[in-house]
């Protein structure tokens, strides 16, 4: 608590103005400071983990010889590709958003080349007006069955005719039901594809509630495939990587300098 204290020390002159001191005990301040820090420490909450949801592939009852194959009508192969200017990643003008490029084809690979459309470009645009749009109109049309039940799962979860608990159990049992139509989905992120590429065609999966995917690299076929492309689009998709170049310009000798070899 705070003291006054007048000072009695020496003569003083009649009429001189007392001098006091004053002492302020501090005690009191610092429990009062322990027991706010303690309430804070209690009371408050902890930023939660950011974790990706996803549609995780389920354990079919599928023999043993149908394990590696697939209908063609199913199929539907994606090669991410993300557009760069310079070492950075090309962002859309409007939007702000980095753009990725998606170039997909249904069914088995097909290196004939019988028509120049047959390898299509879409890109992660997502709902406009309420539609999907780009590669998600294309995923949810290969889903379509699948995403109509969940629809009706959904207005009934919102509708509160069932718990939130039992749309989880029913959404999860319609994604992975075998009588419906379902599509096969492989993602290929191609050597310049950034994390957020990759991230976002996951992102899909979950969306459009597709259980069946599997992630792969670029085969040489996809790599025929984009030439074939480039050719026909007169584009440039495969190119040296952003890592590629760095390195190259890192080890590349200054004007004036001299190799190890030289």
């Amino acid at each position: 608590m705070a003291q006054i204290e007048q000072s009695d020390g020496g003569k003083k002159k009649k009429g001189a103005q007392k001098k006091i001191a004053i002492h302020v005990d501090f005690t009191p301040m610092v429990d009062m400071n322990m027991l706010l820090i303690t309430f804070f420490m209690l009371c408050t909450t902890m930023i939660k983990s950011q974790t990706l949801q996803i549609v995780l592939p389920t354990n079919e009852d599928v023999k043993k010889e149908q394990q590696s194959q697939t209908k063609q009508s199913e199929a539907i192969t994606l090669i991410l590709d993300t557009e760069y200017n310079g070492d950075k990643p090309a962002t859309d003008a409007e939007t702000g958003k980095t753009i990725h490029n998606i170039y997909y084809y249904e069914g088995i690979a097909d290196t004939t080349f019988a028509t120049s459309k047959y390898l299509q470009k879409e890109q992660f645009i997502g709902n406009m007006n309420h539609e999907p749009q780009g590669i998600r109109k294309i995923l949810r049309g290969k889903n379509k069955e699948v995403m109509e039940q969940y629809v009706k799962l959904k207005d009934q979860w919102k509708n509160k005719e069932i718990t939130k608990e039992e749309f989880d159990k029913l959404a999860k049992q319609n994604a992975s039901d075998s009588l419906k139509t379902r599509p096969v989905v492989v993602i290929k992120p191609g050597p310049n594809t950034t994390y957020e590429g990759l991230i976002n065609a996951i992102d899909e999966m979950n969306i459009n509630q597709i259980s069946r995917y599997s992630i792969e690299l670029p085969t040489h076929t996809d790599t025929l495939l984009l030439r074939h492309y480039e050719q026909a689009n007169n584009a440039t998709i495969i190119r040296p990587t952003v890592r590629a170049r760095a390195a190259h310009m890192t080890a590349a000798p200054a004007e004036g300098e001299s190799t190890p070899n030289s």
